[in-house]
């Protein structure tokens, strides 16, 4: 590590960040980074050659977020958030860099989280088209598992990690350090102005260090299925198992549950199961009610609507929960742009804070459900734009127009990343200007978000050849 590049990531630091236990702010790191780069680079490459980090530099302060705005008496409705030392961030980063470049281009095909033009939309897309295009065929259908953990991150082992680290591959000294990090750490809990005495841990990677997203996903990468007809799909903590069941046959699907219960328990990863969901997506005309399953002796709950990463999915594929909850959130935030227009602010202030906090809620996830959506729905939503534009006074893009657009940028960003997991969906015809159509018998699959954007693609290529 080198002092230009020390100092040009101390003058990056967010100066609005806040301090950790130590009391450095990210502004003094900022300012004074010409004179503090060489200091600290001197300071970080000793940690890194003897594998060691000082206490103070590991020490944390954790700060209980509530995961809901409603009140609450359960600990565990509280996300346990670790304010850190600005310095210790910035080692993180340089060590991040270090790690992600070591590893192999392909190591966790499905895990969507943490990685470069990956986002909600392509699990959510990848978990419906593996289901759907299973239901294509005759006497199928389809389990979807949603699991939870219980504090997923605080569970880590670093005995456990240091070993799946070393097995993909990186550098021993790199293994000891990431040990070092993870172990005898200093907290303290702060609930606004009262603090706790202070404990040392050495289990878990805490929310809220730069490095714990990614030694999370590397420490679940080995939860792979271990079935052709099962997928396992991660963003992040948030898992779901996707079991193809063809002629009632659910030996593979109930074994890849089991394998998974007992994957958990060798990990210390403890799997919530009055949280964790079934759903059944079944379209057969005969068809029954398979058995119910359990894990660890509990019965899983089956419902008929699930929010997947903050998209509700239901077991008959219709968006009418989701794009009523859509509508809903958008129409109160209605509320406040009427009070800024009566307020006199700016237009273009009305529009950033439209597009920010109403746009935002009406486009998350539309590559995945606006096509499924009927005329009626489509028109709902499109009546919360309109609402907008009398209010601000300006023409907005349409929902139709943000989808297309969406669909285009969704394509591009998959079909130039041949380690995208969904990069095989996207063929080159002949020509070498479109992409071959996706067989489909079904409706469910043909307005689903791959068939449709693979449509979208194709006319708007002929569009600009037309025009050429």
């Amino acid at each position: 590590m080198d002092v230009a590049r020390m100092a040009r990531m101390f003058s990056r630091v967010n100066p609005k960040k806040a301090a950790g236990p130590d009391g450095v702010p990210g502004k003094v790191l900022r300012a004074c980074a010409d004179q503090l780069s060489q200091v600290f680079t001197k300071i970080f490459n000793l940690s890194l050659a003897q594998a060691f980090i000082p206490a103070c530099l590991k020490s944390s302060t954790i700060i209980p977020i509530p995961k809901k705005s409603s009140s609450t008496a359960f600990l565990t409705d509280f996300r346990p958030v670790a304010l850190t030392a600005v310095i210790t961030k910035c080692l993180e980063r340089l060590l991040l860099g270090h790690i992600k470049d070591s590893l192999p281009p392909i190591f966790v095909p499905h895990q969507f989280a943490y990685k470069a033009n990956r986002s909600t939309d392509d699990a959510i897309s990848i978990t419906l088209h593996t289901a759907l295009s299973h239901l294509e065929h005759r006497d199928t259908y389809a389990r979807m598992l949603f699991v939870d953990y219980s504090s997923a991150f605080n569970t880590i082992i670093p005995d456990i990690l240091v070993n799946k680290l070393s097995e993909l591959g990186l550098h021993p000294l790199t293994c000891s350090w990431i040990k070092d990090f993870l172990t005898n750490r200093p907290q303290t809990v702060k609930l606004d102005p009262h603090l706790s005495s202070t404990r040392t841990l050495s289990t878990g990677s805490t929310q809220g260090c730069v490095l714990s997203p990614l030694l999370y996903t590397l420490y679940t990468a080995d939860c792979r299925p271990a079935h052709t007809s099962n997928t396992v799909v991660k963003f992040a903590d948030d898992t779901t198992v996707v079991g193809l069941i063809s002629g009632d046959d659910e030996t593979a699907y109930r074994d890849e549950v089991l394998k998974l219960s007992r994957w958990c328990q060798a990990n210390n990863l403890i799997l919530n199961t009055t949280k964790t969901k079934e759903i059944i997506l079944d379209f057969r005309k005969n068809r029954t009610d398979p058995p119910p399953l359990y894990i660890d002796g509990n019965c899983v709950e089956r419902v008929h609507s699930f929010t997947l990463l903050g998209t509700t999915i239901s077991a008959d594929l219709t968006w009418s929960n989701n794009t009523m909850t859509v509508i809903r959130k958008a129409q109160q935030r209605l509320h406040f742009l009427r009070k800024l227009r009566r307020n006199d602010v700016s237009q273009e202030l009305l529009v950033t804070f439209y597009r920010s906090t109403i746009e935002s809620i009406l486009s998350y996830g539309i590559t995945v459900w606006f096509s499924h959506c009927t005329e009626a729905e489509r028109q709902s939503l499109q009546r919360v734009v309109k609402t907008a534009q009398r209010i601000i006074g300006c023409p907005l893009p349409s929902l139709k127009d943000i989808y297309q657009s969406r669909c285009l940028s969704r394509v591009t960003s998959i079909t130039t990343n041949s380690t995208h997991s969904a990069f095989p969906l996207f063929e080159l015809l002949p020509s070498g200007r479109r992409y071959r159509s996706i067989r489909t018998r079904t409706n469910r699959l043909r307005n689903s978000f791959f068939p449709q954007a693979i449509i979208i693609r194709n006319a708007h290529t002929s569009t600009n050849h037309t025009s050429l």
